[in-house]
Formats: C-alpha cells, sequence, structure tokens
C-alpha cells in the first residue's frame, strides 16, 4: 500500500481549515491541521511533513517567519504561502523567506491541488536529499559526505556521529549566516533547555577540532544568541 503524502496545513480560521483539510484528504493527502506558529514548529519536528501550506498571518506570528526558522534546517521540503495580502511586496517576501509558492485567497481547492502536486515532484524541489550522500559538499580544504557522516582531508577521514553530521549540515545549510542556537536545539534535541545547550556547546567544540586542518573555516560563536560557520 502506498505511503500518503503527508501535508502540514496551518490556518486559524476554522471554516477555511476545514474546507481545505477534507478536500486535500478526498484527494489521497494526509493532513496535519495547525493553529498558530508555536504550533506548527513543533509539528513539524514530530511529524516530517513532505510539503507545509502556511497562512501568513497568525494569532502569534506568521508564516514568513515559520519559513524562515524551517529554512535553517531544511531547504527541501516545499512551502506554500496562503494569504489575503496581494501586494508585490508581500509576494516578494513571501519567496525570499524560502517559499515555493504564494496562493491569494480566496482560491479555487482545484489551484491549491494542482500546484501541491507540482511541488511534490521530484523535479521541483530546491534541494533534493538523495543526491546529498553522493556529491561531497565543499568545506575550505575538506569535503563533507551528508547524511553519511563522512568527512575528509587530503589522506585523512573521519567518520562523525549522526548528531555531529547534523549539526554541521544545519551549519553548513547557513554558511556565512548566523544559525540560532534556540533552532538547532528544538530541531535535534526537541527542547531548549540547559542540559541540551551544555551538549550542544560539547558538540561545537568537537566540529572546531575535527576541522582545524584549513585554518580558514571558523565555527563563530555570537554569544547568546548562535554560531556561523565561515570560509
Amino acid at each position: 500500500m502506498a505511503t500518503l503524502n503527508k501535508i502540514l496545513f496551518v490556518e486559524d480560521e476554522p471554516a477555511l481549515a476545514e474546507i481545505v483539510k477534507e478536500t486535500l484528504a478526498l484527494k489521497g493527502f494526509e493532513v496535519i491541521h495547525t493553529l498558530t506558529a508555536k504550533e506548527t514548529i513543533s509539528q513539524y519536528h514530530k511529524s516530517k511533513p513532505d510539503i507545509l501550506i502556511l497562512d501568513v498571518m497568525l494569532p502569534d506570528g506568521d508564516g514568513f517567519s515559520i519559513a524562515k526558522q524551517l529554512r535553517q534546517i531544511d531547504m527541501a521540503t516545499p512551502i506554500i504561502f496562503l494569504t489575503s495580502k496581494s501586494l508585490p511586496a508581500d509576494v516578494v517576501m513571501g519567496f525570499e523567506s524560502g517559499g515555493n509558492d504564494y496562493l491569494k485567497k480566496p482560491f479555487s481547492m482545484e489551484e491549491l491541488t494542482i500546484r501541491v502536486k507540482a511541488l511534490l515532484s521530484q523535479n521541483r524541489l530546491l534541494f533534493k536529499p538523495e543526491n546529498e550522500a553522493k556529491q561531497p559538499i565543499k568545506i575550505g580544504n575538506y569535503q563533507f559526505y551528508y547524511p553519511k557522516g563522512i568527512l575528509t582531508i587530503a589522506n585523512s577521514q573521519r567518520t562523525l556521529t549522526t548528531r555531529e553530521a547534523e549539526i554541521l549540515q544545519m551549519l553548513l545549510l547557513n554558511k556565512n549566516n548566523m544559525l540560532e542556537r534556540n533552532v538547532i536545539l528544538n530541531a535535534l534535541w526537541s527542547n531548549n533547555d540547559y542540559f541540551s545547550g551544555r551538549s550542544l556547546d560539547v558538540f561545537i567544540t568537537k566540529l572546531r577540532k575535527y576541522l582545524k586542518d584549513d585554518p580558514s573555516i571558523f565555527i563563530m560563536n555570537i554569544r547568546g544568541q548562535g554560531y556561523k560557520l565561515v570560509y
């Protein structure tokens, strides 16, 4: 039996949410519905959806901010924005925050379904995870194979732990930009308490040691905020 594509759908308008959920379910999708930005981030980590449909205006935030946060750790999962905002600047903001598509309200369910199916096709993804292990990522003089976690330089090879590889990959996705501590902690530890924070610090120290053979590579500590991989 084929696995259903999983949609994470955030919409705080009850009537519209019910119509969208029922229609997409009838089209053969598994729909997980959330009402708030906080709930959406939590559910994303739990359910690992195939695509996100985000309302822009939410009680505790907005869809653009959700997309920006998720794009720090996930460049692959497609995102569609649903919004009544129609100014060109709003559309630009949607794409700049990491969206793949932008659908203005009111919209037809047929159009939404077509756009979902188009984005779920492999050749429309921003970033194809299946290619990660085949093509090494160049980090200065290093070659990094993710998700295998193999890090090589010259004739030396090291196999990172799963957690080390995940953190390095997140830093790479945000190269030369700050990656917030809370984003890493919530994504990999599912919380941001003191003990998880200390564990993260230890892993960062290890990664610095692993990358020390190329002095052009730095993992900067932005005190109290996050980390930045620079090279």
